[in-house]
């Protein structure tokens, strides 16, 4: 499928939803929604096949092409069926206005006063207009030239009449049953010709027809098939026919049409009948007058679905044409002759019954219905998606239609695999659409699946800015479904594109800050099933950690969801304080530093839940600390060089800092350790997930903080003595009850409290290294 295909139905789309309340210009035969469908789909045979490539194109030609038939179809019945037709009268009251009323201005009476009639009639245009293309004849010089040759030489020479040929030239020489026939150009061209002609009826093209007998040499071929004309003369008439209205250009004393056309009829139907005539002879005359008894032989040259259907709604046609005319012959002077003139109301029978109608369309529709199963030995076949789909239109069964097709997608029938699942999802998606637009019923879960079938579609092909226009015709599933769309582009946009993607959600309806709280949640939903639920053992922090896998990254940017506007930075708070638990909780630091990076700080002014903003402003109290511990680090790894620099002022202004740094450190971590940080009670593991969570977190830090913070006290003693004393003194509030730290090195992995304890026997001994024998003095001295 051609990538422009996907912009320009997405543009008919939404110009047309932009006018959906103006009925009339959606279904404008020029400009209107399928008309604009069908043009698109005649674009592209046309390029498909200029193509160079055009013969391994030919599948997609053909599809386009049914494609292009079927909006054709779509526009030729629909406007009739959502507006109301125009007052006419009928018949009946005609004739007893006027006898002398053309057969032609009551043949478009009987029409309209049968709604299934004129559709049958549209329809039958329809399939005049999707005929295929005829290359006519090559224009003859002469009639019947090689015969007339041939004779005449024949005549001149003296060897008299040759054997099997005519010995007359009227147009009936070869169908006396005397077996004489034509010579073998003529024979050929003869065939040649009724076979064109018969193409030109089935298109429709009565008037090329009648040119081409006339350039043949053959006026009567001409007559004959002007006689299939309805009688018209506007002059006698009080109706105008066809709907057409008069500008005073025609010449109303000039009468056209065949006033004879029931004897026309007739000898058309016995001409087809005849096995004196040739076999595209009888089949010219069968076309012009379609009827039950010349049914047979046009179904018999039907090659294509579209013959058959032609065949039969011609037949359909002309029977209830010729009937309803017959019914009304005893008060039309062009039908019953003087003695109608003189019938009064009483003696004209009553239009249509409403019994023999309802009889006469369920015969149709049973006849229609009969065409699913019909064999075809040219195209696609009958029971092809496109064929099945324009005959379920015809028969206004849309819903039933579509109904089929979203069963079919969902039981497996219309595959991914399949070559034509891409364009059958294109075109049931724009007709749900349109259907929605002209207020025809389409039921929501059809149109649901439908619709999500072409997003995938659209999806796949990396249509990305057209998402969103689809998806908004979902309803109430348009959020989640652009959400769903968002979550699929999943690392693949960056921030500008996820922002534009996001912002696209508004011009199309739909609430942006719905589509981004969904959007954030399904990404964390789809997130954590891939990354699962954090497990026992506690993860260890002092091993190397990798970078952010790619499951991490796409939790991680989740948040970018609902931090574009600030309408949805309330939920973007909740949001973050779920991701950094899963991160901090999995020992992944550097991730939550990540993620706190991407929050505005505006963040931290909410106040409401007061337990999410509390628990938010912990996390950053920790990422203070984590980044002064840091800083102490790197600091502490700079003595070397200012031990050996020659600047005793440099060195005392390095020592300066590190001593505010460790500084810092101490007081940050003691007035954490010594504030219900997270959660207080740590031995009740019991509760939600959520206190589960904190107090994992708790039992992976606060050991953390505790022996980091006695190391950088431990490895600056002879720099800064006092720190030595700190650092036991440290101990004393692990052991305090009143915080109870000593229960965050109860868990398996963690840190323990004997590892713990043997830092405090090291900072201990190091209180020995000076001399004497009290390991307490360092504590208690001066």
């Amino acid at each position: 499928m051609s990538d422009g295909l996907y912009s320009s139905f997405a543009e008919v789309l939404s110009v047309c939803q932009s006018i959906k309340e103006d009925l009339a210009a959606v279904l404008d035969p020029e400009t209107g929604y399928a008309p604009r469908m069908r043009q698109i789909c005649c674009e592209q045979v046309e390029e498909l096949e200029d193509s160079p490539d055009s013969r391994n194109l030919r599948r997609e030609v053909d599809l386009l092409r049914l494609e292009s038939n079927t909006w054709g179809l779509l526009q030729a019945v629909m406007p009739a069926r959502k507006t109301d037709p125009p007052q006419t009268r009928s018949p009946r009251e005609l004739l007893l206005e006027n006898p002398y009323t053309p057969t032609s201005t009551l043949a478009q009476a009987i029409m309209d006063a049968s709604p299934l009639l004129a559709e049958l009639v549209v329809v039958r245009e329809w399939l005049h207009d999707t005929a295929p293309t005829l290359a006519p004849p090559e224009a003859n010089t002469g009639y019947w030239k090689f015969t007339k040759h041939t004779i005449m030489q024949g005549l001149r020479t003296g060897h008299g009449q040759r054997d099997g040929l005519v010995s007359e030239m009227d147009p009936d020489a070869v169908n006396r049953g005397d077996g004489a026939g034509l010579a073998a150009d003529d024979a050929s061209y003869e065939k040649s010709l009724l076979q064109a002609l018969y193409g030109y009826v089935r298109a429709g093209r009565l008037d090329d027809a009648v040119e081409v007998c006339q350039r043949a040499h053959q006026p009567w071929r001409a007559a004959s098939i002007r006689g299939s004309l309805l009688f018209q003369w506007k002059a006698l008439s009080t109706e105008l026919t066809n709907g057409e209205e008069d500008n005073g250009d025609g010449e109303p004393e000039i009468w056209s049409g065949n006033r004879n056309r029931k004897l026309w009829k007739a000898t058309c139907v016995r001409a087809a009948s005849s096995t004196n005539l040739s076999d595209q002879e009888r089949l010219l005359y069968a076309s012009l007058a379609p009827s039950p008894q010349t049914a047979s032989l046009l179904k018999s040259a039907s090659r294509t679905w579209e013959d058959h259907l032609w065949a039969e709604i011609s037949v359909i046609c002309e029977e209830k044409e010729s009937m309803e005319l017959g019914k009304l012959a005893a008060g039309s002077f062009w039908e019953g002759g003087v003695d109608a003139v003189e019938k009064t109301a009483q003696d004209l029978p009553r239009w249509i019954q409403k019994e023999h109608e309802e009889a006469w369309e369920k015969e149709v529709v049973r006849t229609l219905e009969g065409l699913q199963g019909v064999a075809v030995l040219d195209g696609p076949p009958a029971d092809h998606a496109f064929h099945f789909t324009q005959l379920l239109i015809i028969l206004d069964r849309t819903s039933v239609l579509l109904e089929s097709f979203s069963n079919g997608l969902q039981d497996g029938t219309h595959s991914k695999l399949d070559s034509e699942y891409g364009s059958m999802c294109r075109f049931f998606a724009h007709l749900c659409l349109f259907l929605q637009m002209i207020d025809t019923p389409v039921p929501p879960a059809v149109t649901q699946v439908i619709l999500e079938s072409y997003l995938e579609v659209l999806e796949e092909a990396g249509e990305r800015e057209l998402i969103v226009l689809y998806a908004g015709a979902l309803g109430d599933n348009a959020v989640e479904r652009y959400a769903a769309f968002l979550v699929s582009l999943a690392l693949s946009a960056n921030y500008d594109e996820r922002r534009l993607a996001l912002t696209r959600a508004s011009e199309h309806g739909l609430d942006v800050e719905r589509v981004a709280v969904a959007a954030a949640e399904r990404t964390i939903e789809k997130a954590f099933l891939v990354l699962g639920q954090l497990q026992d053992p506690l993860p260890s922090i002092i091993a190397f950690q990798p970078p952010a896998n790619e499951s991490e990254t796409f939790l991680l940017r989740s948040i970018e969801w609902t931090t574009f506007m600030e309408s949805t930075y309330n939920v973007a708070l909740e949001q973050a304080t779920v991701i950094l638990r899963y991160f901090l909780g999995a020992g992944r630091v550097q991730n939550a530093q990540s993620l706190l990076a991407l929050l505005p700080n505006e963040l931290a002014s909410i106040a409401e839940p007061e337990e999410i903003a509390t628990e938010y402003l912990h996390y950053r109290q920790f990422f203070v600390i984590w980044d002064t511990l840091a800083r102490v680090v790197d600091c502490q790894s700079q003595e070397s060089s200012y031990a050996q620099s020659s600047s005793r002022d440099a060195r005392n202004a390095w020592l300066g800092e590190y001593r505010n740094l460790i500084d810092q450190a101490y007081d940050q971590i003691i007035k954490l350790l010594t504030t219900e940080w997270l959660v207080s009670d740590v031995e009740n593991a019991g509760g939600d997930r959520r206190r589960r969570e904190l107090i994992r977190i708790r039992q992976i830090f606060v050991p953390e903080l505790i022996l980091r913070l006695h190391y950088i006290l431990h490895s600056s003693r002879n720099l800064i003595p006092e720190n030595l004393k700190r650092a036991l003194e440290l101990a004393n509030i692990v052991a305090d009850s009143r915080y109870k730290l000593y229960e965050d090195f109860m868990s398996e992995g963690g840190r323990t409290l004997a590892e713990y304890l043997g830092t405090v026997r090291q900072a201990i001994l190091a209180g020995l290294e000076h001399g004497g024998s009290d390991p307490f003095r360092i504590v208690t001295g001066p």
